[in-house]
């Protein structure tokens, strides 16, 4: 346990300009982990599939039974080279030995609930990012939430002390 705990983030919470815009969504309370002995890892998956800075804005949109990640403008879907780029990536990330991961809210890539879903002209709150449907199917036990909640003092003890407990499960394991 001499390694620092190691917590995955959303690079764009970190000031990083890795959005679709160019700009970022930095969070003085995700910045502010670094200062509690937390190592952050931060991760773009919209970048790093590809897709670039700028870059054409993506969605969840509801195509019967699935949802998929679309550029809505080119129609481009980013769906199978999300999921193919998330599973190796997650894979990559739990060797990096994460104990929790701070992700951003409504990215239709990074939203961890709620995020929109789109069909037609109709949107839904009932989506779930494509990265973080991959990294929560794949990793199950590992303590995530949206950046949001780190506002709430006592959500962010909370989320803290779950990456604690995950790190000495996965000592005694």
């Amino acid at each position: 346990m001499s390694r620092p705990l190691r917590v995955g983030v959303s690079a764009c919470l970190l000031g990083q300009n890795v959005r679709y815009d160019g700009g970022h969504k930095r969070d003085d309370f995700v910045v502010g982990l670094a200062s509690r002995s937390i190592e952050l890892v931060p991760v773009c998956p919209e970048v790093e599939v590809g897709l670039g800075t700028p870059r054409e804005p993506i969605q969840l949109q509801r195509d019967g039974d699935l949802v998929r990640l679309v550029a809505p403008g080119s129609g481009q879907d980013h769906t199978a080279a999300m999921r193919r780029f998330a599973e190796e990536r997650v894979r990559a990330l739990a060797e990096l030995e994460l104990c929790g991961y701070v992700l951003k809210k409504d990215s239709p890539s990074c939203g961890v609930d709620r995020v929109p879903v789109w069909s037609g002209h109709e949107m839904a709150r009932d989506g779930r990012g494509a990265f973080a449907a991959v990294l929560m199917e794949l990793l199950p036990q590992l303590p995530v939430v949206e950046e949001s909640a780190l506002r709430d003092p006592l959500l962010r003890e909370s989320f803290l002390e779950r990456v604690r407990a995950y790190r000495r499960r996965k000592a005694g394991a």
